[in-house]
């Protein structure tokens, strides 16, 4: 099946790209669409329906939106469905992951409670009317300090005590195995799969 992603995050595309193999994934602007959605849903199931209905009224064919973002328990669940404008005034262009990631760990500082969990929200829209959703979490510890190279987002102060690392230490199979996008991606894959043997 291809599929376009309601995204410009091209990080996001090649790790999707992994998860949803033997897919054709595209961007919008592989079609030559400019996409922007206003994300302004209470939950990340709101925020990943907008995405997938603005995308689908531009180019009328099957979308895949996502909204993912970090929770802390301590925090209130913050950043939560705001993960990706944490920090910034509305209006205001987003920070940079580094920034964001920086201002989290400021306001963790005084906290001993470091549980955080994932977010993902997916939903594959095949027509205005035919939808598919899911969603899954991820849970780990918010580090003290930034580690790691691999993925993106607050990959790397995420961590895993069973492998005694932060998702962006972790090679991108074995994350894209246990992550909320991961295991959202896998069953959003079986649709997909089901959809094509029909």
């Amino acid at each position: 099946m291809e599929i376009v992603l309601a995204t410009g995050n091209l990080h996001k595309k090649e790790e999707l790209s992994e998860i949803l193999k033997g897919h054709k994934i595209l961007l919008p602007s592989d079609l030559n669409c400019s996409f922007d959605c206003i994300e302004d849903g209470e939950t990340y199931l709101d925020n990943a329906l907008l995405k997938a209905h603005a995308l689908y009224k531009i180019v009328k064919r099957p979308v895949i939106a996502d909204d993912s973002g970090i929770s802390v328990p301590a925090l209130g669940g913050a950043p939560g469905v705001y993960s990706a404008r944490y920090g910034s005034l509305e209006g205001e262009e987003p920070l940079e992951s580094e920034e964001r990631n920086a201002l989290l760990l400021k306001n963790m500082n005084e906290i001993s409670d470091r549980r955080a969990f994932f977010v993902c929200s997916m939903v594959l829209l095949l027509d205005e009317y035919r939808i598919y959703t899911v969603q899954e979490t991820f849970s780990g510890v918010i580090a003290k300090k930034t580690t790691g190279v691999e993925g993106f987002g607050y990959d790397p102060l995420f961590y895993l005590e069973e492998y005694d690392k932060t998702v962006a230490q972790l090679p991108s199979d074995i994350k894209n195995t246990i992550s909320h996008r991961g295991k959202a991606g896998a069953s959003i894959k079986d649709i997909m799969d089901r959809l094509d043997r029909q």
